[in-house]
This record gives structure tokens, sequence and C-alpha cells, in this order.
């Protein structure tokens, strides 16, 4: 499912709870495609993903999450023939440039999970947002879980 709600900040305060799991729009940030990767009984971290866009360009500051203790933004990046993740303080967004976070680059960390996560549930994600003017504020975004597989959109999400 993919829905896009545009709504301004100060009407979409109140129903944030509300988004389903296709996106959300606030701060300025737009998010599309969440989703998290499966994690089997002994697994204590994940990755979540999405798509971000801004039109007027804001940064990734932040995230939390109930179901999981930490919960942070990384890179992954391959440097000489070794993989390395890293947390990252923000993460900029440039207007009207999308930015993919996506399995072997920019995604939110789920670390110290509180349980094993199955495909179908919903996992809730608070994003924290910086805009031009330093303000942070948040959106909730209801990101699926899928196969612990799985490394892009299905192929029922693909648009022509």
């Amino acid at each position: 499912m993919n829905v896009s709600i545009k709504l301004s900040a100060l009407a979409l305060a109140g129903m944030l709870t509300g988004v389903a799991a296709g996106g959300a729009l606030a701060a300025d940030l737009e998010v599309t495609h969440p989703w998290v990767r499966g994690t089997v009984a002994s697994q204590k971290a994940t990755g979540a993903f999405m798509q971000l866009s801004s039109k007027g360009g804001v940064s990734l500051v932040g995230a939390a999450s109930p179901a999981a203790n930490i919960v942070e933004i990384h890179e992954m990046v391959m440097a000489d023939n070794v993989m390395k993740m890293r947390a990252v303080p923000r993460l900029e967004l440039k207007p009207g440039e999308p930015l993919e976070l996506k399995p072997g680059s920019y995604h939110v960390m789920l670390i110290d999970l509180k349980k094993p996560l199955a495909k179908g549930e919903i996992v809730p994600i608070t994003l924290k947002v910086e805009g031009k003017d330093k303000k942070v504020e948040t959106v909730e975004v209801k990101a699926e879980v899928r196969d612990l597989t799985a490394s892009a959109a299905p192929m029922s999400e693909h648009k022509h």
C-alpha cells in the first residue's frame, strides 16, 4: 500500500497516531514505503527502511520506537572490502531530492529488540526532524515487518 498524507503540521498534530502503514507527512518530511526486516528468535537488532523527501530541506536528527531499547540512524559503507556500519548524528535531506533508507546504505537501526519481529506486524517509529528554523518536530511512522530475507520493496508496490 502506498499512501501519502498531505496535511499541514498543525492539522496533522492530533492525527499522527492513526497514520496508515503507507506513509506520513509532517515537519516538511514525507515518508513512504516504511518497512522493517523481520527477525529470528535470538536476534537482537534489525533495520528499518523507508523513502524520505522534503520540499524545503530538513535534517533527520533521531528516532525512537517502543520495539527497541536503542534506535539510531546508521550508515553502512564498504571500505577496503569490509562492510562498516556506524551511527550518524544527523542525516541531511536536500530540498526536492528523495533519500532512500535501504539495506546496504542509510537506515534506522533498531537495537536491543524487546521481542522478535514477525512478518505482518506493525512497528511504530518516531522520527525526529529538525527544520531550517532549528525547531525539532516528530513524525510518527508505522512500518510493516517483512520477511527476514527482504531486501527491497515488494514487486506489488512497483509502479510503471
